[in-house]
């Protein structure tokens, strides 16, 4: 499985990012996907997901800031990032689980490299 990442960058406290997560139609349509971040020194942590009936789950942190989506025309995952945090910097990952079994991030099997945002 291959999951590229893609949008990251530096931002001043308050800007935009947009990430966008490429992959297989295969991958796309066959499994469920979410976004993933770790900072320095803390452990990875969830961010947003999209669940199998399609609704979307966001981390308390992000909520109304970040936005989750897909591109069925791209075969695509992407995240909106909105009024940006310094608490925000890290390295972001998007991930793929198979659909109902998407309860921890032990449950998501395949992983891209990661694009960082700092804030």
């Amino acid at each position: 499985v291959q999951l590229v990442e893609s949008g990251g960058g530096s931002v001043q406290a308050g800007g935009s990012l947009r990430l966008s997560c490429a992959t297989s139609r295969f991958t796309y349509t066959s499994t469920c996907m979410g976004w993933f971040r770790q900072a320095p020194e803390k452990e990875r942590e969830g961010v947003a997901a999209i669940d199998s009936d399609g609704s979307r789950i966001y981390a308390n942190s992000v909520k109304g800031r970040f936005t989750i989506s897909k591109d069925n025309a791209k075969n695509t995952l992407n995240l909106q990032m909105n009024s940006l945090k310094p608490e925000d910097t890290a390295m972001y990952y998007c991930a793929t689980c198979w659909c109902g079994f998407c309860t921890q991030i032990s449950d998501y099997n395949d992983w891209g490299q990661g694009t960082q945002v700092t804030v």
